[in-house]
């Protein structure tokens, strides 16, 4: 069926991304579905035992099947691979089987607080309500639940209170505290019903006195006579009733120390209309004793065989009717009671107890319970029916019922109220009215079964809130379905064919149920295509007919596949250089067969010597062998290193270059030590050239004339072990140029010329700057001199003596 434009809208919307903008949905608090993205997968690997389509989506999540008759005639393509690959090998887009992963949410509701008591309108604490998943075998889904504690949530709290006789003095405290016990739970919720029960045991031997007197009033002073339990008082908003009903309730007694409470606990679960426990309401029992319990077993030491059966067995007047007939409840039934009614139990108990209710409470389902240690009068039962609830309300487990063993698998992710780290849980903690958690949830389906339609409920533990998840696994194909099956197809031999593939009938087999083989398998004929049992059909190479191999073609016509199982091929042999068998040879099934001339793995070594051959005749110079064509070189017993394509080098060996330096000078220059004294006994005569030959097993050799200071050059080659030599030289010496002595001289003279010049600018030029300088500062002192006649000392002095008698005489 295709998906509506919405579903298709919704799956693009909510592809699997990163977890960074998985982060995002966190922060605006939508609920968004996400199909988790297909990874690649060989889908063409399933096995040819159950080649059908809803094997093959089965098979991987990525895995589609094509449908299409005759689609794998001309080529041996698989038909069951991934949608592109299908479609790439030329399958029709109508053809091709591969359900899709869908959600679709169905019930969103915003989350709301509790309504008035006049509205009556009820709270929503989980956010979405319902969804609808289409989910595919080895797939997953993601999608966001989103948790908020509403305000004023009704909470029912039924007291079951142990009325045996050391507990008399706490059921004064609790008929005292009633109403404020009614007053400080409605700080907590306005919503708060209250109701109450007593227990004390089986009234049989051995748990009771068996005298007669002691069973009317087991007590020290007169009391009731023993009971399983009483149901007291329904949930009432009517605190003053609470009051009256635990005052009217009647102390009774037992002999032994454990008690008959589990009977309790299980009636006042089981007995839903009678206690008046709310569907959308937080469920609370507070079971307060000073003593022990009794479990499933104990009634056989009174003669009790029958088993619990967890349902309600209450009288008109709440008498639980059956405690002389059934046992008493196991731990386990009180685990699954207390899961089913999605009750939360506070044991509020004296100190010596405490470890052994904890135990209990460790059994029991998650955040379903807590121990708090009850005073020896109860004073304490507010503060801890206060403290043990909002202790359970504060801790939020996200639980469901997902069966593994039915393919469905769920797992949490939450960042709780931190909302910056994602962490792999389903436990929030510290979770107050009005505070908001979401939790990512992944749906996953492993396998398929026969069931295919399931209801999945996700909500926190202890409430009757969940999310409803309709999920429908899509284990088949539309194309396996009766109307569209082709009945005695032609091309199936009479067989049906079912998604493009022939189901035989009658004794033939074969992919065409082309094989007449009465008694025999299409897997049987199979195995005859296979080398091993742990080997492939025809080596995955080709296709199994009537029990023999057809191998595949290859595209290069030149390339074959050959062999009973298609084990051989002309194509997968050693290569040297890149080619097969070197070129030089044949491949057959993995090996190379060598023309003449050639051995070797790949057909590389040729037989002959010849490459190995140096100029003096000898292979590898007789410095080494000759190994697949090449010289392999060894050291010689001098320590000398050889080496080179015919091991012709050796830079460790001495020469002949300084022997025959002399010779060779005299001869083609008539310079040098032997110059016309032993030219004539030099052992070889020099062959002049032009330039240098390019020869094998020679030396070249390069020394300096002290005639000339020129370069000349000369090879050599010396056969070994004898004095015969060769000695090719070169004409034409390797000169310097001649030394340009006038012009160093004129330079060094225009050299020293120019930098005394420079020298004497470079004196002028400062004794210039230090004139002006000189100058410059005369000039200054010259205007700031003061030659105020008034205050110049100078003027002064000179007036003073022209004043003067005797000067001015003088003067005249």
């Amino acid at each position: 069926m295709p998906p509506s434009t919405s579903l298709l809208l919704s799956a693009a919307l909510l592809l699997l991304v990163p977890i960074a903008l998985a982060a995002s949905d966190w922060k605006t608090g939508e609920v968004t579905g996400k199909v988790v993205e297909k990874s690649d997968f060989p889908c063409y690997s399933l096995s040819r035992d159950n080649y059908t389509c809803s094997a093959c989506i089965q098979f991987h999540e990525s895995c589609a099947w094509c449908g299409a008759p005759l689609f794998d005639e001309k080529k041996p393509y698989a038909r069951c691979d991934n949608r592109a690959k299908l479609l790439e090998h030329g399958c029709p887009e109508s053809y091709i089987e591969d359900p899709e992963t869908k959600l679709d949410i169905t019930g969103d509701n915003q989350l709301s607080d509790q309504g008035t008591v006049d509205k009556e309108e009820e709270a929503v604490q989980i956010k979405p309500q319902e969804m609808y998943v289409e989910i595919r075998p080895k797939s997953r889904v993601r999608f966001n639940v989103t948790y908020r504690q509403a305000v004023d949530y009704p909470v029912d709290l039924y007291y079951l209170m142990d009325l045996s006789y050391s507990m008399k003095d706490d059921k004064q405290k609790l008929s005292e505290l009633g109403d404020l016990l009614a007053e400080r739970m409605r700080t907590v919720t306005k919503n708060f019903r209250l109701g109450f029960g007593s227990f004390i045991d089986k009234k049989l031997m051995p748990f009771i006195d068996p005298r007669i007197e002691k069973q009317l009033s087991p007590c020290p002073t007169p009391c009731a006579e023993p009971y399983g339990f009483k149901h007291q008082m329904s949930l009432t908003t009517n605190t003053a009733k609470f009051k009256a009903e635990v005052d009217k309730a009647e102390i009774s007694g037992n002999l032994d120390a454990p008690e008959g409470g589990f009977d309790a606990v299980v009636q006042a679960l089981a007995c839903n209309k009678t206690i008046g426990w709310r569907e959308r309401a937080r469920k609370m029992i507070v079971f307060s004793t000073d003593a022990g319990f009794h479990f499933a077993g104990d009634g056989r030491l009174a003669g009790v065989v029958e088993p619990n059966d967890g349902t309600c067995h209450l009288d008109r007047e709440g008498y639980y009717t059956e405690t002389l007939n059934q046992d008493y409840p196991s731990i386990a039934l009180l685990h699954q009671m207390i899961k089913d009614r999605k009750a939360n139990v506070i044991f509020a108990v004296t100190k010596n107890n405490q470890d052994l209710y904890t135990q209990l409470s460790n059994a029991l389902p998650d955040v379903s319970s807590s121990v708090g240690v009850l005073a020896n009068d109860s004073r304490n039962i507010v503060d801890l029916i206060e403290k043990e609830y909002l202790k359970i309300s504060e801790k939020i487990i996200m639980v469901d019922n997902a069966n593994a063993s039915e393919g469905l698998k769920l797992t949490y992710r939450s960042m709780c109220l931190d909302g910056t780290t994602l962490k792999d849980t389903n436990v929030c903690e510290g979770i107050r009215v009005g505070d908001e958690v979401q939790f990512e949830v992944t749906l996953e389906n492993t396998h398929c079964i026969d069931k295919r339609d399931f209801m999945l409920r996700i909500g926190p533990s202890g409430l009757d809130e969940t999310l409803h998840v309709k999920v429908k696994v899509l284990c088949d194909c539309d194309c396996e379905q009766h109307d569209r099956i082709v009945t005695n197809a032609a091309e199936c031999h009479g067989g049906d064919m079912v998604c493009g593939v022939c189901r035989c009938k009658g004794g033939n087999v074969g992919k065409y149920c082309e094989c007449n083989r009465p008694g025999m398998s299409t897997a049987a004929l199979n195995e005859k295509c296979k080398r091993t049992n742990e080997s492939a059909i025809c080596e995955g190479r080709g296709v199994c007919n009537c029990g023999r191999c057809e191998c595949n073609p290859r595209a290069n016509p030149e390339e074959q596949i050959s062999g009973e199982f298609c084990e051989c091929d002309n194509f997968n042999c050693p290569r040297h250089d890149r080619k097969i068998c070197a070129e030089h040879g044949e491949c057959n099934c993995g090996k190379c067969i060598c023309a003449p001339g050639w051995t070797g793995r790949a057909c590389e070594c040729p037989i002959s010597t010849d490459s190995c051959l140096s100029a003096n005749g000898k292979i590898c110079n007789g410095k080494g062998e000759c190994i697949c064509g090449r010289c392999r070189c060894h050291d010689g017993p001098d320590g000398n290193r050889y080496s080179g394509a015919k091991c012709e080098i050796c830079p460790t060996c001495p020469t002949k270059c300084i022997e025959y330096k002399p010779c060779v000078m005299c001869q083609q220059w008539k310079t040098g030590p032997y110059n016309e004294s032993r030219c004539d006994q030099c052992p070889f005569k020099v062959i002049p050239v032009d330039e240098l030959p390019t020869l094998n097993d020679t030396t070249p050799c390069q020394f300096v004339d002290p005639a000339d200071d020129c370069t000349f050059y000369y090879l050599y080659f010396h056969d070994e072990g004898t004095d015969n030599a060769t000695v090719w030289v070169r004409r034409h010496k390797d000169c310097p140029p001649p030394v340009p002595v006038l012009a160093i001289v004129l330079g060094v003279i225009a050299g020293i010329v120019i930098l005394g010049i420079l020298l004497l600018l470079i004196w002028k030029l400062l004794t210039v700057l230090h004139d002006r300088a000189e100058y410059a500062k005369f000039n200054n002192e010259r205007l700031m001199a003061k030659w105020d006649t008034n205050e110049n000392p100078i003027y002064k002095q000179a007036t003073t003596t022209f004043k003067n008698p005797v000067y001015a005489g003088k003067a005249n």
